[in-house]
């Protein structure tokens, strides 16, 4: 059985948002039982992890004698070995394969660094100056991805590991209220997290937080 690693105690405080979330997801997409090893902060810069990971991060994939990190890489893996995230047609699994590195080339960088500062930096006397300029930038992307998926459900044709990868990127603007600008990315995410798959990965996630607050 394949083992992930997981934040013992999750910083987004059980909003699906850490990146075991998406291989969590994948996991559940192709019905693959998988383990979870959780970490914690102090764990994650030890040599036995950073072994695993060389940035001290979550999260890694093991099975056997293979290691993992990335999880993009770790989605990846899973969808080209098991049925259920990538397309058997050679082109048409290339442009999924495409959209999983938009999701997290294009899409993930300009959404991230708000968030972050939403987070991070909103006691900082530029923050309100800094604020517009970062959210322009991620408007651009969502208009441009707004334009592409028009009236359709999916990227590019059914469900894939494009999508999934996607979907858990734009999730992060939930409290951003930018989502609600482009009703057409907003009806897109809710797609992907009402998928029965997601929801499992979810509560999966949430079950860890859940129970590392009561402890």
């Amino acid at each position: 059985m394949p083992t992930i690693t997981a934040f013992e105690s999750s910083p987004d405080r059980g909003k699906g948002h850490a990146r075991d979330m998406r291989v969590r997801w994948a996991f559940e997409e192709v019905g693959l039982a998988y383990d979870v090893r959780l970490v914690s902060f102090a764990a994650m810069k030890q040599p036995a992890h950073r072994a695993l990971h060389p940035f001290g991060q979550i999260p890694t994939y093991e099975d056997g004698d293979l290691a993992l990190f990335e999880s993009g890489a770790i989605v990846l893996h899973i969808a080209e070995r098991h049925d259920g995230l990538l397309p058997r047609d050679a082109d048409a699994r290339a442009r999924a394969i495409a959209w999983m590195f938009a999701a997290l080339s294009t899409m993930e960088p300009p959404i991230v660094e708000l968030t972050m500062a939403m987070i991070f930096e909103r006691d900082k006397s530029w923050y309100a100056e800094r604020l517009p300029g970062l959210q322009d930038r991620v408007r651009v992307r969502l208009g441009e991805l707004s334009h592409h998926i028009g009236d359709a459900d999916w990227l590019d044709g059914a469900f894939s590991a494009g999508d999934l990868m996607m979907v858990t990127v734009l999730r992060r603007l939930h409290t951003s209220g930018l989502l609600d600008e482009y009703p057409e990315i907003a009806a897109y995410v809710a797609r992907g997290e009402a998928r029965s798959a997601f929801r499992r990965a979810f509560d999966a996630q949430l079950a860890v937080f859940t129970a590392a607050s009561r402890s």
